[in-house]
């Protein structure tokens, strides 16, 4: 599950895209009820992209400003509800990581979803029931643990 976080130069110190981008880690992991699951937290990556201040626009005007975009199989966060709880506390987790550098309207967000045996992970193309297998693999431990 790619995350890009896409902020304006100046906006965000070295400390504070670390944390921004451990807080959306955790933000979609968390809404998707997947926290501690090794298969997914292992496959949470992403790239954080810091652009010279002149070329982070809105209405045509440079601004301070940040862009989130998480991309997912087409069965992760499939409710409505998921995906504003996901974009509600994306943002909550941006705003506070400018530590007020930032207007909360300047922070956008979107979800970007792959179709059907277009997730890859090492190579290997996974359908969305392949998806959900290696899910329940790695959630099957702790559940053999709390049967115990």
């Amino acid at each position: 599950m790619p995350i890009t976080l896409t902020v304006s130069e100046g906006l965000l110190s070295s400390e504070a895209q670390a944390q921004a981008f451990a807080g959306l880690t955790d933000a979609v992991l968390d809404v998707a009820g997947l926290a501690g699951n090794e298969f997914m937290t292992a496959n949470v990556i992403g790239s954080i992209n810091v652009l010279p201040a002149a070329h982070v626009l809105a209405a045509g005007k440079p601004v301070a400003a940040a862009f989130i975009e998480l991309k997912l199989p087409e069965i992760a966060l499939a409710t409505a509800e998921a995906k504003r709880a996901f974009i509600a506390r994306a943002t909550d987790v941006v705003e506070q990581a400018a530590e007020g550098r930032i207007k909360r309207e300047h922070i956008w967000s979107n979800i970007v979803y792959a179709p059907e045996g277009a997730w890859g992970i090492a190579g290997q193309s996974y359908s969305n029931a392949d998806l959900v297998g290696a899910i329940a693999s790695a959630a099957a431990p702790e559940v053999e643990a709390h049967r115990a």
